[in-house]
């Protein structure tokens, strides 16, 4: 994996001293430098050096990698508060420097550490580091994919979550990475953050280990050619909610549109139907929802028409027949929406269709009409 990363540039490696330069040119000098043995005059240099023999000279790769791994706490650290070190150095460090609290905070300081660093970090750290990365705002509003990492991780605290994406908002700084992110800043924006307290930590993470304990009783469905087929011992995503479990109605808003990106497919079944239309949408647009989870909500008439809206202007999703059928049904799908899906569906659907008294009249019109006109009349 070492090998992958890229090797420090010409340019980089001539800035550094005569000592580091001679260490890292062909000879003998190169083993004893892999081994740690060569003077130097910075730390930074130090790993420098290890760090281009680790990814660029396979016989010495090993014993460099060793010699970083061993370098003291007290080095380490001088080298990860260096302004003048290589952005791959930090990167090629923070695997350490994560597990050490005085490390990680030094390598989160340093100008020089890089943003795409400091997303991955967001992505796969505990609640400590990530309290520390949301300290830097400057640099979340510099690089919002920070914000959508730390949304996206189970670990990070509710509280820090929602200060982060405040300062977003306040800033009018897009985060592209939050699916629902348009639905969030509204809600944000018009003072809906509600609690970013210890309180609100342990109610977010209460429900999210609650919806887990239930997948197993989550929807299960399928499409078939005649529709969705909600399978035997499935709930449709109607099992009462147990608040001591999985506490909604603790729940804020934004708090309720984060467990729907990160919950499973019973979360969003629960949060879809939330009176609350953001909340709603947010659960549709989840990252991890699948097509037949939208081919169930596609016939559910029940949902807030925007929901119904989304998915019907889903294409990867009105691809499954059962999709198609389902909108068309739906009397709260466009008529637009549902003109091009009817062209699509087979004459014992469209007859279906144009008895059904719960669809719009325009569309049972045009479903008449394209069975007369496959008809040849």
């Amino acid at each position: 994996m070492s090998l992958a990363r890229p090797p420090l540039d010409a340019e980089t490696v001539g800035r550094m001293s005569a000592a580091a330069q001679k260490a890292l040119a062909p000879g003998p000098g190169r083993l004893m430098a892999a081994r740690g043995l060569v003077p130097l005059p910075r730390p930074a240099e130090l790993a420098a050096v290890l760090y281009q023999l680790v990814v660029s000279d396979p016989a010495l790769a090993v014993a460099a990698q060793a010699s970083a791994d061993g370098m003291p706490d007290k080095v380490m650290i001088a080298a990860l508060g260096d302004h003048e070190i290589d952005p791959l150095v930090l990167d090629w460090l923070a695997a350490r420097a994560r597990r050490v609290p005085v490390m990680l905070e030094t390598l989160v300081l340093n100008p020089r550490t890089a943003d795409a660093t400091i997303v991955e970090l967001a992505a796969a750290g505990g609640a400590h580091e990530i309290d520390l990365l949301a300290g830097n705002e400057q640099r979340l509003l510099r690089c919002p994919d920070i914000i959508a990492a730390m949304y996206a991780n189970p670990q990070a605290r509710m509280s820090t979550v929602d200060r982060a994406v405040e300062l977003a908002v306040r800033n009018n700084v897009k985060v592209d990475g939050i699916a629902a992110w348009d639905e969030l800043a509204r809600v944000v924006a018009g003072g809906g953050g509600g609690l970013t307290t210890a309180d609100a930590d342990a109610v977010f993470a209460q429900a999210l280990v609650g919806v887990g304990d239930v997948a197993d009783s989550a929807v299960v469905a399928k499409s078939t050619e005649e529709g969705v087929e909600i399978l035997e011992g499935a709930t449709d995503g109607l099992l009462a909610v147990d608040e001591k479990r999985v506490p909604i109605g603790k729940m804020s808003t934004p708090a309720k549109m984060r467990l729907a990106a990160l919950g499973n497919a019973f979360a969003r079944s629960i949060l879809i139907r939330d009176p609350v239309r953001l909340v709603a949408l947010a659960a549709v647009k989840a990252p991890g929802v699948t097509e037949l989870e939208a081919a169930k909500y596609a016939g559910n008439h029940s949902l807030d028409n925007d929901v119904v809206r989304y998915i019907a202007a889903r294409r990867d999703w009105t691809r499954l027949y059962g999709v198609k059928k389902s909108l068309c049904l739906n009397p709260k799908t466009p008529i637009s929406e549902a003109s091009k899906l009817l062209i699509h569906l087979r004459e014992v659907d469209l007859r279906q269709i144009s008895k059904s008294k719960g669809v719009s009249s325009a569309v049972v019109a045009q479903a008449r009409k394209l069975i007369a006109t496959r008809a040849g009349k």
